[in-house]
């Protein structure tokens, strides 16, 4: 091999293992995540909570997960006020003038968006998801979703229920949200269809995850 060629081979040995290693990384958080969910849901079908809390649950309702987030509701920027004036100018003495008139124009609402309202904790059961901050505090039923997404990055969550109008939701930090996304998904299995299916289903994914678990090419090794 010429040493242009043998320069080309070790830099894509290079990028091939830079590339094993982030992939392998990615596995590792999801795996991880996955043993963490079977763990919690476990206990969960067993009576247990998972999250040390002081909420007025529900019978059967047992916490699952909880972090740090951000609470934003649908809201508006400030409406602006677009036009001029007309009228007319009335001499009163002395070189003064006095404008009488009226103002015209109209009024343009302020741009619909999610506005950040408060940031406290978020906490997840197997029946609702709640929020409770310093300013404000939220609970989403699961009985009452009517719509429910994610960002791209699974970072932040939009949730629309029946008995509010206004779209609410809670942001985290990219990881924070990967995992919520998760565990998330696994309570509403469980809110309709119970725990059995949910474990049945978690446990053939764990074996399936290990099958697919990154292995670097043994030329590279």
């Amino acid at each position: 091999m010429g040493f242009f060629a043998d320069f080309k081979a070790k830099r894509a040995a290079k990028a091939a293992i830079r590339a094993h290693d982030a992939a392998l990384e990615i596995w590792r958080e999801d795996y991880e995540t996955l043993k963490k969910i079977i763990t919690v849901f476990t206990a969960a079908s067993n009576g247990e909570d998972s999250v040390a809390n002081s909420l007025m649950q529900k019978p059967g309702e047992h916490t699952l997960w909880s972090a740090t987030g951000i609470f934003h509701e649908t809201g508006r920027t400030p409406s602006q006020y677009v036009g001029g004036s007309s009228g007319v100018s009335i001499p009163v003495g002395a070189g003064i003038r006095f404008r009488v008139g009226a103002m015209r124009g109209q009024v343009v609402p302020g741009e619909e968006l999610q506005v950040d309202k408060d940031q406290g904790v978020v906490m997840l059961t197997n029946e609702r998801l709640i929020f409770s901050g310093p300013n404000h505090t939220r609970e989403w039923d699961f009985d009452k979703l009517l719509m429910l997404s994610t960002s791209d990055d699974e970072s932040d969550y939009f949730i629309s229920v029946a008995n509010r109008q206004k779209t609410s939701g809670v942001r985290f930090s990219v990881r924070t949200g990967r995992e919520f996304n998760r565990f998330l998904g696994s309570a509403t299995v469980v809110n309709e269809k119970g725990y059995d299916v949910l474990l049945k289903e978690l446990k053939e994914m764990e074996k399936e995850a290990l099958k697919l678990e990154p292995q670097l090419q043994k030329e590279l090794l």
